[in-house]
Formats: structure tokens, sequence, C-alpha cells
């Protein structure tokens, strides 16, 4: 069923992260608090029971496996960027290795996210629909809660990077806004705040720094407008 590759798929994250952290706790000075974090996540996720066979009916446990899962991504997308710091271990094959698995299966989570979605909404109108509406229920057949959008999501993502050398951190007041890219390749902000003024350089990034990309980026730099 489409709830079983749900299903899967989260599994297999759930399963590579052990290897990951494992790669990663043995770099010097590696923080500590965010491996803790990523493991506390998980063990969460694990907490949460929901009969793998079939689609849950009940929204509440619906939104509790969404919500266990949400924050065990927000905690592996914190590590990923805590690791950009340690380039000696991003330069690893094992982590780029783990690294690549885990985009696939991020990537492979959306598709099936949707998929799902789309599968029980189609059946939520089925069984609403005449004629089936009159026996549906009676038949056992019971409406389906689906993924809701997380809030905010209509809106432009936006990352907060500290730029530093090694593992060493500026203050948050030098941080700068990534923008994510638009369709044209543009990276622009969603919004712009009342006094405040955002222009844009272009800057060059070379393998070894805190970000380790070598495409040219847009950086969205915001100063006050005084």
């Amino acid at each position: 069923s489409q709830w079983a590759q749900v299903q899967n798929v989260y599994q297999r994250r759930a399963d590579l992260i052990p290897n990951l952290v494992s790669t990663v706790s043995g770099a010097a000075n590696f923080e500590k608090s965010t491996l803790t974090e990523i493991t506390q996540a998980r063990a969460s996720v694990g907490q949460v029971k929901i009969d793998p066979t079939t689609a849950p009916t009940d929204p509440a446990k619906l939104e509790a496996f969404d919500q266990a899962q949400g924050q065990l991504s927000s905690a592996l997308s914190r590590l990923l960027v805590v690791v950009e710091r340690y380039p000696n271990l991003t330069a690893t094959e094992n982590f780029r290795d783990l690294q690549a698995q885990l985009e696939g299966t991020e990537n492979r989570i959306s598709v099936e996210r949707r998929d799902f979605n789309g599968a029980v909404q189609s059946y939520d109108t089925a069984i609403k629909s005449f004629p089936a509406v009159f026996y549906a229920a009676a038949l056992g057949f019971q409406y389906k809660p689906y993924f809701a959008a997380a809030p905010g999501a209509e809106t432009t993502p936006k990352v907060q990077f500290n730029f530093g050398n090694g593992a060493t951190n500026k203050p948050a007041s030098q941080a700068m806004t990534i923008s994510t890219p638009m369709s044209n390749g543009a990276n622009q902000p969603s919004r712009k705040a009342p006094g405040v003024t955002v222009r844009s350089i272009s800057v060059n990034t070379k393998a070894g720094n805190a970000m380790s990309m070598t495409n040219r980026l847009k950086i969205l730099v915001v100063s006050s407008g005084r």
C-alpha cells in the first residue's frame, strides 16, 4: 500500500543515522550536543507506533508521527550544517557516501508523502461521492487523514549560515542569509521587511571553506536602512 511505502522510506532514513553519527563522532572537537539531539530525535520516532500495513484513521496519531519525523528532519539538517565546518570530515569517502544516501532518501520521502496524500484524498473523495456515500460507512470505509503542509511552507525558506574557518564560529550578528534559488536561477527574498535594505553581492566559494561548494551563489546581505 502507499502507506507502507511511506513507512519504508522513513525507516530507511532512520537506519542511516547510526552510521552517520558514528562517522561524525570521530571528528575532533565535534559538537556533542548536536549528536545527542539527533540520537534523541531518532529514539522519539521509534516511540510512535502506527500499523505499517494500513493507513492511519486517527488524525492525532498521524500528526504525532509527522511531528516526530519533523523533529528528526530538523536535527538532521542542523547536523549537516555543523558538519560543513569540518572540511577534513566532509572530504572522507564514507561521509560523502552517507550524505548521498541521505539526500536520495529525503527525495524519496517527499515523493512518497505526496503520493500518499494523493491516494488518501482520492479515497476520501470516493467514499463521500454518490452512490458510495450511502453504504461506505456501513461497510467499514472510514475517512483517513493525510499529511498537512507545514506552517509557512508557502513562503520561500531561508537558510542561515555562519561563515567561519574550521570549527570556529562567528557571532550570530555576522550571519549571512542565503535565499532559496528561484525557478529562473536567481536568488530572491520572499518579502522585504520595513526599514530593511536588501542588496545582492556575488561570492565565489572554494572547496574547504565553511560551505564546501564550488558554484557561484547569490548572497543576500540584510543591513539596517539607517
